[in-house]
């Protein structure tokens, strides 16, 4: 039998810099790490978002690593087995697990894939959990090939587990944005699922860290987008904690939700208790028990309706701050009788004051100082036409999620912008910018793009000789870009040629690149001459010949850099030295 402890969204090094709530994550994490050890597990199994942020601080890596250090490094025998292709499905330099390594004693073996906060940026794609990769204390899986994602397919390889007679094939998928991973799900071939030899004799558990939107395939994956050969699905990302695991109409895998294991948001989502998961799988059968987790800060959340609440009268603003004084009071007593730790609580009280005059939020808050973790946001007044408005742009059913990215109007405003810089691209790299504050996200998008442009053109311009000519190949490379995309070919967008919507300096740049070719070709003629005179002829020749700067061959300066269409070419006749009109050498996007 295979033990798993299955946990999501840990968010460690959450409001690390709160007085109050700075060790939350912690806490929790190092109890579900304590009881991995108490149930005696095989492994343990996060589900993403391990860290709040995709470059966590240093206090936030070492409290995470002595962590993991203390309770997962140990002279305990692993009892299981990797039977796959390990390089072909870690992420790391290395190509195996961790706990295979002989300069490492790992008795508690954790495998996790990234979320929506720790996933890769930058340049090389590097996440948080790459470094605890890198260190060998995590065995980090389910992150996408860049280079398959361009293409459009991708590859899920599992890590395949054999403990006696129990095989278990484990998939896991790190977060793509939703609407890419659901149209892929959606077509063919696109995602394609490596699958063992004999699928009779294996558990297939899948996990991933997507948003979950039951009966829609918009701002979400739908449920039943999913293979129906997976026998559970471990789902990630959605904080709410439903622990009993879900049947899908016409499917036959089950789906559990374990939520996340620190309130993040003061929702009635939120509210609800913390739970981490025990799998047991022996063959094709599972056994779950759910294990509450008791760290967790006690949190009551209550929303009013003022209109429906008896005493409160209209414009009497010392009858409502007497009301929901009396609330918070009751609710703090709740957290009294729960039994939990002794921290100090979270209260939100969401109100409705529709026709009702409000009061500062911050004057309730002050009496609480010292007996809530949150005296500052206990009170969140609402009204009526904005939950209508929510419930419009959300189906109904859920809540409104303005941190989140509005990935269609991205796409449309994309679309509008008639760009040469690929559609994709720049989504990922705006995504990048604003949930992972990765500064150069937009220059990495620019140099890609002209470097891929770059290829394209030299190859093409072997046999092309007049500017023209190399105008109307960048038309046809930006034409093949609107084609590939189904939302900038649409009819409602009429693209413009090339030559038309390039700046005007890009022909003067085609001509520098013609002039420089040329230059290149007279000053390799030069050379010929000089080696083929005699001596003091060549010293002369040499002695008049200016050296370059840098101490390379002219033929190395050819300026062939695209990125010189983007910039402002420098005024001849400037009295100032050039400064005026002269663009940086960088300029952002």
């Amino acid at each position: 039998m295979l033990r798993i402890l299955v946990a999501t969204d840990c968010h460690l090094g959450y409001l690390e810099k709160d007085e109050i709530r700075r060790f939350d994550s912690f806490d929790t994490f190092e109890e579900i790490c304590s009881l991995a050890i108490i149930n005696k597990v095989d492994f343990i199994l996060l589900g993403g978002d391990l860290f709040h942020e995709n470059k966590p601080s240093i206090s936030t890596l070492v409290k995470s690593m002595e962590i993991i250090r203390s309770y997962c490094l140990n002279d305990h025998q692993v009892q299981f087995q990797v039977v796959s292709d390990q390089a072909a499905c870690l992420q790391n330099r290395f190509g195996r697990v961790n706990f295979e390594d002989p300069n490492f004693n790992i008795g508690l073996p954790v495998f996790t894939v990234h979320g929506t906060h720790d996933g890769p940026a930058g340049v090389d794609g590097l996440s948080a959990i790459a470094i605890l990769s890198a260190c060998n204390f995590v065995n980090y899986f389910g992150k996408v090939d860049p280079g398959s994602s361009d293409v459009g397919q991708i590859s899920v390889c599992p890590v395949f587990i054999k403990k006696g007679e129990t095989s278990v094939a484990l998939y896991g998928l790190g977060n793509i944005r939703d609407e890419k991973l659901s149209r892929m799900l959606q077509t063919h071939h696109k995602l394609q699922w490596m699958k063992a030899d004999s699928e009779d004799d294996w558990f297939n558990l899948f996990i991933f860290h997507q948003k979950r939107r039951k009966g829609s395939s918009t701002n979400g994956i739908n449920e039943q987008l999913l293979p129906s050969f997976l026998d559970l699905v471990i789902w990630g990302h959605e904080h709410e904690c439903l622990i009993d695991h879900q049947e899908v109409s016409g499917k036959d895998f089950h789906i559990i939700q374990p939520g996340s294991s620190v309130a993040t948001s003061l929702s009635n989502a939120e509210a609800k208790p913390k739970n981490v998961v025990l799998l047991e799988i022996k063959g094709r059968q599972y056994r779950q028990t759910n294990i509450p987790l008791k760290s967790v800060r006690p949190f009551q959340y209550a929303e009013v309706q003022l209109k429906d609440q008896l005493g409160v009268e209209l414009n009497n603003e010392a009858a409502l701050y007497e009301h929901l004084d009396n609330i918070v009071s009751n609710l703090i007593d709740k957290t009294a009788i729960s039994g939990s730790e002794p921290k100090l609580p979270l209260v939100r009280v969401k109100v409705d004051y529709s026709g009702f005059s409000t009061i500062t939020p911050q004057r309730i808050g002050q009496k609480y100082v010292g007996k809530v973790a949150n005296p500052n946001d206990i009170i969140l007044f609402s009204r009526s036409a904005q939950q209508n408005r929510t419930r419009e742009h959300t189906g109904g059913s859920e809540e409104c999620e303005p941190n989140e990215l509005d990935q269609q109007s991205i796409e449309e405003l994309i679309a509008e912008s008639n760009l040469i810089l690929d559609k994709n691209d720049l989504d990922s790299a705006l995504h990048d910018f604003v949930n992972k504050d990765e500064n150069m996200a937009f220059h990495s998008c620019l140099d890609k793009n002209i470097d891929a442009a770059k290829k394209k053109l030299m190859l093409a311009t072997k046999d092309l000789k007049a500017e023209e000519d190399i105008v109307l190949q960048l038309d046809q490379c930006m034409q093949e870009r609107m084609n590939e995309d189904p939302l900038l070919s649409k009819g409602g967008s009429e693209i413009m040629p090339c030559s038309q919507s390039l700046p005007t300096n890009a022909l003067s740049a085609f001509q520098e690149l013609k002039c420089s070719s040329n230059e290149e070709q007279d000053t390799h003629e030069l050379d010929e001459l000089i080696k083929t005179s005699d001596k003091e002829y060549s010293q002369q020749a040499s002695q008049k010949r200016p050296a370059p700067v840098d101490g390379g061959s002219q033929s190395s300066r050819r300026k062939t850099d695209l990125s010189s269409f983007y910039r402002t070419a420098p005024s001849k006749n400037n009295d100032d030295g050039g400064k005026k009109g002269k663009a940086p050498a960088d300029m952002e996007p």
